[in-house]
């Protein structure tokens, strides 16, 4: 290979010019930082305490000067999204510093069965997908995260809350049922469960042990303290909606006009999906919900191996539930009409994949209807709206 043709065969790839980039490694007790002044050049890295903002805007100023850069030069970041939410990011944004919190899926990692991995190594890599990410790469290096307001994070504890709640409710109420089924007993849990286990009865006649009794009531206490606590959750939603201050719940009002979609999908959708997004296609829609196919096509092998499972993991379950609803509720509707015509003559297995089909174009079309109010194809509107 002449020279030229090696010259012109080399990716070249030029940071920007007097900036500093950062990574961070983020862990419990402390934290790796990671400068370098450009692609190729050497990492340097410090270690603070986690959560030590002061040591941190003091290493910035320090690592200026050992890498030789003004004091007014731009600094860049990046950091994985995790536990530490984002708060980091916020707090960098406040000094000036931009910064990219990016998904973890979403790097690139060595297919060897055994590899190397320290936080040395990680921030390392960090740094480099972040010099790499600023040139201009015409290969995305990393998935940039869409940092929501704190508005917009404030409200989606709301919903998460609920949905844990209930099912933390479902887990004390599965245990009541199988304790007393394996004693051949039922209960009616919408009662008040103390004296009906006081009344219970084995097949002998005579009353349940000591601290089998014992511990049905301590389950049957906190049956009734997370019910307590979905009701109270349940009205500080209806209080928050009735209140509709902003875009978010405007949009979550919009979907209650449709038929067959009620509180639970509408609030998971304005809070979670459509209330702080914005979305350029309908690809992107299907993706973050995480309801794109992934095709495995190599060779004679050709398989599907299911929906990528990529994205947010609360609006994807109640996208299904949904799907289900509008078969019910919208039968006259086109994507009704489509699916019976594909699936709805089909196996259950069939039906069960069509549903994921239903439940992605559902999420397209919805979301369509609430940013233009262009209604999905044979849609009804609901005659009016109460909240339960």
């Amino acid at each position: 290979m002449s020279k030229q043709t090696a010259a012109a065969s080399t990716i070249q790839i030029s940071s920007p010019a007097q900036t500093l980039m950062l990574a961070f490694e983020l862990g419990e007790g402390s934290w790796l930082l990671g400068f370098s002044a450009g692609f190729g050049e050497p990492v340097l890295r410090r270690k603070i305490a986690s959560r030590d903002t002061v040591a941190l805007l003091r290493e910035i100023e320090r690592a200026k000067e050992k890498l030789g850069l003004p004091a007014q030069a731009s600094v860049k970041s990046c950091y994985e999204a995790g536990r530490d939410g984002f708060w980091l990011h916020r707090f960098l944004e406040s000094r000036g510093i931009e910064n990219f919190v990016i998904d973890s899926a979403s790097i690139e990692v060595n297919r060897r069965s055994k590899r190397a991995k320290t936080d040395r190594l990680d921030v390392n890599g960090l740094v480099d997908l972040l010099a790499r990410h600023l040139a201009g790469s015409r290969k995305p290096v990393f998935s940039v995260l869409t940092v929501p307001s704190e508005q917009a994070e404030d409200l989606r504890q709301l919903g998460r809350e609920l949905k844990l709640v209930k099912r933390d409710r479902t887990r004390v109420s599965n245990r009541i049922k199988g304790l007393l089924a394996n004693q051949g007993l039922l209960i009616d849990r919408s009662q008040d469960m103390a004296k009906q286990l006081a009344s219970l009865r084995l097949w002998n006649g005579s009353k349940l042990s000591h601290h089998l009794r014992a511990r049905l009531e301590r389950y049957a206490s906190d049956y009734g303290f997370y019910t307590a606590r979905i009701k109270e959750l349940d009205r500080e939603r209806k209080a928050v909606l009735r209140a509709n201050e902003t875009e978010a719940t405007e949009k979550v009002w919009r979907l209650l006009w449709l038929r067959g979609v009620g509180i639970e999908t509408a609030w998971c959708y304005g809070m979670e999906f459509f209330g702080w997004r914005e979305f350029r296609n309908r690809k992107q829609v299907g993706s973050l919900a995480g309801l794109t196919p992934t095709p495995h096509d190599s060779g004679n092998q050709q398989r599907e191996k299911g929906i990528g499972k990529d994205g947010n993991r609360w609006v994807r379950g109640v996208a299904i539930e949904q799907a289900w609803a509008w078969l019910r509720f919208q039968p006259e509707s086109e994507l009704s009409q489509w699916y019976q015509e594909r699936f709805g003559r089909g196996s259950k297995r069939l039906r069960k994949i069509g549903i994921v089909a239903l439940a992605r174009k559902l999420l397209i079309a919805l979301w369509r209807y609430v940013e233009t109010g262009l209604l999905p194809e044979g849609a009804v509107i609901a005659s009016s709206v109460r909240l339960p």
